[in-house]
């Protein structure tokens, strides 16, 4: 996740502001241009910036409101009608609307389809096509062990934790806590990792986790991870395929205001060309620009457009 600047900060004040004494609704009907947010964090700029840069060249209006805040503020900010567009993932729709328990959820098109209808209905929101890449919670081994062991699905992962002492994970209080986390794949895979072969790290940031791993920290070989973490590949880590679906799916897709669209319907068709080619592996490289190898998300997104023929 990327630092909060002064710029962030201010920003973050402002839709607080905003948030706090709301804003018209006709005011936000009758703006002439698009307002484009995002979240804080890097994939948040990422995609905000590819939305931005390809709706400038369709020709489609835009004010810049990238990485407003968490995901609390900008969701709030779309509902109330302060922004009318940002990059959000289908499964936290089962935390919009109270639904963790939904089945739907852990499925991509399903979770994409009722997401979509309970936006509409409740908010006027629609969700426009999304991206093939799912940023869930996922665990991740070092690629030595991986080879070694023939592992690509928690099925496997599963076999290898039943042989004792094999695996040492590295996760967050809350992965190794939360019914939803590590507790939803032992129950899914059959499988029950001892407390004393995981490595409990303060805060939820994956990038101390997946280092560990790859640095066999206190005997550490996997970690918690989220799927499209940049740094995956570069730490020579293999994720594990959830083939049954123990986790909720996280598949990140453009929200807008329905009236906005009406607007600016050039808004579709733009979006969803781009958002079919943002892969896994695709969104896992290009973040790895960004927090690897320290690129800014801005140079990453047009390069990427470009280089994929996506601006027209």
């Amino acid at each position: 996740m990327t630092k909060i600047t002064l710029r962030n900060a201010a920003r973050l004040l402002c839709a607080l502001l905003a948030l706090s004494v709301g804003e018209p609704a006709a005011f936000a009907q009758t703006r002439d241009k698009l307002v484009v947010a995002s979240k804080i964090d890097t994939e948040g700029a990422l995609l905000g910036h590819m939305i931005l840069i390809a709706l400038e060249r369709a020709g489609v209006p835009v004010e810049n409101r990238l990485q407003l805040g968490p995901t609390k503020i900008v969701r709030t900010a779309l509902v109330t009608g302060e922004i009318d567009l940002y990059p959000e993932y289908t499964g936290n729709g089962a935390f919009f609307f109270s639904r963790e328990n939904d089945p739907a959820w852990r499925q991509a098109q399903s979770a994409y389809d009722l997401v979509r209808r309970l936006d509409l209905e409740a908010n006027k929101l629609v969700w426009l096509d999304r991206a093939p890449a799912n940023n869930t919670w996922l665990i991740a081994v070092r690629g030595d062990l991986a080879r070694r062991e023939r592992l690509g699905t928690m099925d496997d992962f599963a076999q290898v934790v039943r042989r004792a002492g094999v695996i040492k994970l590295a996760g967050s209080a809350e992965f190794v806590e939360s019914p939803a986390a590590l507790p939803s794949f032992e129950k899914t895979y059959g499988f029950n990792l001892p407390r004393d072969q995981i490595v409990v790290l303060p805060g939820g940031d994956t990038a101390v986790t997946m280092r560990a791993a790859a640095q066999q920290i206190s005997g550490v070989n996997s970690a918690m991870v989220y799927g499209t973490d940049g740094a995956i590949a570069a730490l020579d880590l293999v994720v594990m395929e959830d083939t049954k679906g123990a986790q909720i799916v996280y598949e990140p897709a453009p929200v807008v205001r329905q009236a906005a669209l009406d607007k600016f319907p050039a808004v579709r068709p733009t979006l969803a060309r781009i958002f079919a080619t943002l892969t896994l592996n695709q969104l896992q490289a290009l973040n790895a620009q960004v927090a690897v190898e320290g690129q800014q998300p801005r140079e990453v997104a047009a390069r990427y457009l470009q280089q994929k023929g996506l601006l027209r």
